[in-house]
């Protein structure tokens, strides 16, 4: 009798818990398929004018700068021991060396020559440079023969970082666009994130949409470099969501093998009161450099289980309203000081179209 009842008793304590269970189901029939939708209630896609890809120049005006070094030939400037120059005298260009100088040009744009002193050079072209030079020598060179070579370019910079084969930084000599800075850097890693792909002229990030140039074929985005531009392609190592508004704790979220959902990066941030039953989440979202959508989510059905929980993306932004349902113009009000705290972080979507506006 002992033994029957040890056997018996787990099964009625599984009973004991299995019917409750089922009590609760009770309302659905076996075999009933429940629709779940989706979480977002409102969706409004968005997008920033991209720059237009500038036509190639065919005949490519290099314009000298601080760094560049120049080779000139003037015969007759040069000093020659068996030449003696006064300072009224004018020196025949066939009685000096053939030699050829090299001259660095200063931070100032100038060149210092003998007999001659400073000359400006800075922003002029190989051929306005013969013609500056054969007007300031000509009080000390009878009929000069000027001329001039770009024997090293460093007066135009393009910096390459990120994930490339080979970062740093190249200097132009000729027209280049995008698809050919890439190469110049060797390509890019496997690890690339294009989406979050950026080029930088000026201290501000451009509306230029890599990701559209390498994956959809969109030419117009291939747009012709200057010089000081930075081209920068980060990796998909290190990817976030951020949460503002009323949270716990605001600011980066990490997305644990570039997985997570709205669920579980409020429950990281911690909802400030936990009170979310009238609750729409705004959701800033990047798609590349130049696209991007606004999001609505309902967190109170999320939070019933009554839809299914969003999956985000590296770069969202979401926002908790304080008080109620809000509305766009609020949300991006209480978004923008923390918006601007960390902006270089930001996907370049957020950065074009909310911080520079």
């Amino acid at each position: 009798m002992k033994s029957l009842l040890v056997v018996k008793l787990p099964f009625l304590l599984s009973l004991i818990f299995l019917l409750p269970a089922c009590a609760q189901y009770s309302n659905l029939p076996s075999g009933t398929v429940k629709e779940i939708h989706s979480a977002i209630i409102e969706r409004e896609l968005v997008s920033v004018p991209s720059m237009e890809a500038t036509a190639q120049v065919a005949n490519f005006d290099y314009r000298v700068g601080p760094g560049d070094v120049l080779a000139i030939h003037i015969p007759g400037l040069e000093d020659d021991p068996g030449v003696k120059v006064d300072s009224g005298s004018k020196v025949d260009s066939g009685q000096q060396s053939q030699a050829v100088s090299r001259y660095r040009v200063y931070g100032s744009g100038k060149i210092l020559l003998p007999l001659v002193g400073p000359v400006k050079v800075g922003g002029l072209t190989i051929e306005e440079i013969q013609a500056r030079l054969s007007e300031v020598v000509r009080p000390v060179v009878r009929k000069p023969v000027v001329a001039v070579e770009i024997i090293e370019y460093k007066s135009q910079p393009l910096y390459l970082l990120g994930k490339f084969k080979s970062p740093g930084v190249s200097y132009l000599d000729r027209p280049i666009n995008i698809i050919q800075g890439i190469v110049l850097g060797g390509g890019l890693e496997d690890a690339a994130n294009l989406r979050g792909g950026r080029l930088i002229r000026d201290k501000k990030i451009m509306a230029v949409d890599i990701y559209d140039l390498l994956y959809n074929n969109d030419l117009s985005q291939n747009i012709q470099l200057l010089g000081g531009d930075t081209i920068y392609i980060p990796g998909n190592g290190q990817q976030n969501v951020f949460i503002f508004g009323a949270v716990e704790r605001q600011g980066p979220i990490s997305m644990l093998n570039g997985r997570i959902n709205l669920p579980q990066a409020l429950s990281s941030a911690g909802l400030a009161d936990g009170h979310y039953e009238h609750r729409h989440i705004r959701i800033i979202r990047s798609h590349t450099p130049t696209h991007g959508e606004l999001l609505v989510v309902d967190l109170a059905r999320t939070m019933a289980g009554e839809v299914m929980p969003l999956p985000l993306q590296d770069g969202d932004i979401i926002y908790v309203p304080r008080t109620g349902i809000g509305n766009w113009n609020q949300a991006l009000n209480d978004l923008m000081p923390n918006l601007m705290a960390i902006s270089t972080i930001l996907q370049p979507f957020v950065q074009i179209k909310f911080l520079r506006e």
